[in-house]
């Protein structure tokens, strides 16, 4: 395990190198930290807090932003990549300021500069190119290296003043010399003024041309290279405001059909929409619900089965969805019901008032597939977070605390209890902490290397081969 300060983001990154083992007869994963460096701290500013965390197309570089408006880019560790095992430990590679906070002076509306969604553009050249979101502005960046400079200008003197040419007496020729290592991050396109709404997603097209922007009411689609137009491709905002009685939560692109895209809603639908059949896709090709289980119906039914999160499976055959209170895998090819439910925290229904007096009922929890669809992971409380195997369908709980970060600690499983009678492992619902959580996880595209978001602290954890 591993721990790399990160200045003023005030967090830590952590990286965890485990053994996955199973016991006879159960599917609990057990994980065993090896190296420790650095320090942990327990203060905790609002402007740490880690909001979103993305992984690019190679895994060689892991960006995070934060709720000020801070992306922090780690690249992958060249010696721990090509160790036996290979270890997953990451450095700080880049750190920016993404946005500011602005002021909307026609709405008096303040507009906080908390990064919402980081998109990786895949590498066509030398540079990496991401994009970031807060509420309202897009920006595309730039990450390149510079360890090369140019001296000896005719014209410029070495601290870069301007020389006057009538004072040049005799030419001479530029030369390029090695220099320190230097990372640039620069803002590229500025893509704003195009939302009236939360931006809630973004995603970036299979053809790597496009992208959709996502807020509470309507979807625009964007060109990369134009900044001052969008076209708006779908609005589900009423005439009337008063009838309206659903919001969209999310938005993604196919990874492999350019023309598809879907969005979830706040009423627990997911839409398939096909950008062939209309400019505005209103009309969806494809509705996949399902139905309630009058049984469950409760007066917190509606904001339950609100999605926060979908996800397209790496094949583009599946995607997952997740609600307040599981994880369910959708086939595209029926949208009757999903194919597969995993419960992800089953013991917080009988605790739903508390929750939605706490507000925590309205928490956005995020999902993630592995490399090649075969595992899920997302977040719960108390920094607990649940990984499903789909083809085992053994499932675990894993807990990201400092309590566990040193040497060769071993990660138990964590077990809840909900009776009265609680065994020597467990722990009690009623002791379960709701301020933290997790929110935001990542998983490596090729490899078995878990990003996880706990407040302003980033865990890695990779298991062993």
């Amino acid at each position: 395990m591993r721990h790399t300060s990160l200045g003023k983001l005030g967090g830590l990154i952590n990286t965890a190198v485990g053994a996955t083992k199973r016991s006879p007869g159960n599917g609990d994963i057990q994980w065993c930290f090896s190296q420790v460096k650095g320090t942990l701290d327990d203060d905790v500013t609002e402007a740490d807090i880690i909001s979103c965390v993305e992984f690019n197309h190679d895994g060689e570089l892991l960006a995070t932003g934060d709720k000020s408006g801070r992306v922090v880019i780690f690249q992958r560790d060249p010696l721990s990549k090509a160790a036996f095992p290979r270890r997953g430990e990451y450095n700080v590679y880049s750190t920016f300021q993404s946005h500011e906070p602005e002021f909307d002076y026609l709405k008096s509306l303040e507009i906080e500069e908390k990064i919402n969604k980081i998109r990786w553009l895949r590498r066509k050249n030398p540079a990496h190119f991401l994009l970031s979101t807060n509420d309202k502005t897009i920006k595309l960046w730039k990450v390149s290296e510079k360890d090369k400079k140019i001296e000896g200008y005719n014209t410029r003197s070495e601290n870069g003043v301007l020389i006057d040419p009538a004072a040049v007496s005799s030419l001479r020729v530029p030369c390029i010399k090695p220099m320190e290592l230097m990372v640039e991050a620069s803002p590229r396109r500025i893509f704003a003024n195009a939302h009236t709404y939360h931006i809630n997603s973004i995603s970036v097209n299979s053809d790597q041309e496009t992208y959709l922007s996502a807020d509470d009411l309507r979807i625009n689609l964007w060109n990369l290279e134009i900044t001052d137009q969008s076209f708006n491709i779908v609005d589900i905002k009423p005439t009337n405001m008063e009838e309206l009685t659903e919001v969209i939560t999310a938005a993604e692109f196919h990874p492999v059909e350019c023309n598809l895209f879907v969005y979830s809603s706040s009423k627990g639908t997911i839409r398939l929409c096909d950008m062939r059949a209309a400019a505005l896709c209103d009309r969806h090709a494809k509705l996949f619900e399902e139905p309630e289980d009058p049984a469950n119906r409760s007066f917190f039914s509606e904001i339950i089965s609100s999605i926060s999160d979908v996800k397209f499976s790496n094949s583009g055959r599946y995607m997952i969805s997740r609600d307040y209170l599981s994880v369910k895998v959708w086939d595209l090819h029926m949208e009757t019901k999903p194919i597969e439910t995993y419960p992800v925290h089953e013991y917080f229904r009988s605790k739903l008032c508390s929750l939605y007096e706490n507000d925590c009922i309205f928490d956005k929890f995020e999902c993630c597939w592995n490399g090649n669809d075969t595992a899920i992971i997302t977040g719960s409380y108390n920094n607990f977070f649940r990984m499903f195997d789909r083809t085992t369908k053994r499932e675990v709980t894993l807990e990201a605390s400092k309590d566990i970060a040193k040497p060769k600690t071993i990660l138990k499983p964590r077990k809840v209890c909900t009776g009265s009678k609680r065994k020597k492992d467990e722990i009690s619902v009623d002791c379960l902490d709701f301020n933290k959580k997790i929110l935001h996880t990542a998983w490596h595209p090729t490899e078995n290397i878990i990003a996880v978001a706990a407040t302003n602290n980033l865990f890695l954890f990779q298991d062993k081969f």
